[in-house]
């Protein structure tokens, strides 16, 4: 009998930062959008506030003054169920990459929206 081994993820290239706006997409949460608040590169995954929320469940630890109960938390998810919100069009929409040229004369990536062109990289 072959024992299944557990395929490591591979990294995933997110073009989403902290702090960026988003709309989900896919599963129970859509349509709600939200601040991402943790990009996890290595699963795939981010945290978007007040998205996927579960109830978890904690036992009283009075060493660390925790009071026991059912908490209510965000859950990661996964980044192909999220687009980013683009200040200009205020719409869900796919990024872009555009070259520009800084004063030193190197190359910098920013993103760009790929409906009105607007930058979604805050200077």
């Amino acid at each position: 009998m072959a024992s299944a081994k557990s395929k490591i993820a591979e990294p995933v290239r997110i073009d989403l930062k902290k702090d960026d706006t988003v709309k989900v997409i896919a599963g129970r949460d859509r349509g709600k959008t939200g601040r991402v608040l943790r990009v996890d590169r290595e699963t795939g995954k981010v945290l978007v506030e007040h998205v996927m929320i579960v109830k978890r469940h904690t036992r009283p630890n009075p060493a660390k003054q925790i009071k026991g109960g059912i908490a209510e938390r965000e859950s990661p998810i996964t980044v192909s169920n999220v687009m980013i919100v683009c200040p200009g069009c205020n719409k869900a929409v796919r990024i872009a990459h555009h070259m520009d040229a800084t004063a030193s004369g190197q190359a910098r990536r920013t993103r760009v929206c790929r409906k009105c062109g607007q930058a979604l990289d805050r200077k």
